[in-house]
């Protein structure tokens, strides 16, 4: 098994046998490294959790899975990028929750306006909500965001992750920025 793809190492995890795991975390480990590191770029100076740790934290977590479903490569990337989001928001949490009132702060520069003078930063925690409020409005522009900003992947990634054309991806990226910038906006205003 030593040779086989990561699609087929998932479809073996699927029909029960977690020894494939084994097989799959190198092949898959590097990937998800670069994603964890491109994540946690967005994160503040002096934030505690590391590369590594993300990567292992997710990974334990998608291998933790009852009946795990992964319909190939690019499904896998995609639920590893969501789950590595969903630490990161938990992180903060627990953070925020340790040292009463701190923030955790996220630099934003991705979804300003060209025009805008100055590049914003945001409460990890508030991104967050927003990108949930996006979510009911169109679930796939959310998922656009969070494979764009949280994993790092170019538009074409993107786009291939999800099965559209890079046109779309790029279309619903820009209108997915607009509604995030407004109730980021929001959010400060309160």
């Amino acid at each position: 098994m030593a040779s086989a793809s990561i699609t087929d190492l998932l479809g073996e995890i699927h029909r029960g046998n977690a020894r494939a795991y084994d097989t799959l975390l190198p092949l898959v480990y590097d990937e998800l490294k670069r994603v964890a590191s491109r994540s946690l770029s967005n994160e503040q100076d002096g934030h505690t959790l590391q590369p590594t740790a993300l990567v292992h934290e997710a990974y334990l977590r998608l291998v933790d899975q009852r009946t795990p479903n992964f319909e190939n490569r690019r499904h896998f990337f995609s639920v590893a990028a969501g789950l590595m989001r969903q630490i990161l928001v938990d992180h903060a949490r627990r953070a925020n929750a340790a040292k009463r009132g701190a923030r955790t702060i996220v630099p934003l520069e991705e979804f300003m306006d060209a025009a805008a003078a100055e590049p914003a930063q945001y409460e990890i925690l508030d991104l967050d909500n927003a990108i949930q409020q996006l979510a009911l409005r169109d679930a796939r522009q959310a998922k656009i965001v969070e494979l764009r900003f949280f994993a790092g992947l170019s538009v074409e990634e993107t786009a291939s992750v999800l099965d559209v054309s890079d046109r779309t991806v790029k279309r619903e990226w820009a209108v997915a920025r607009a509604f995030l910038y407004r109730a980021l906006a929001d959010a400060t205003d309160r």
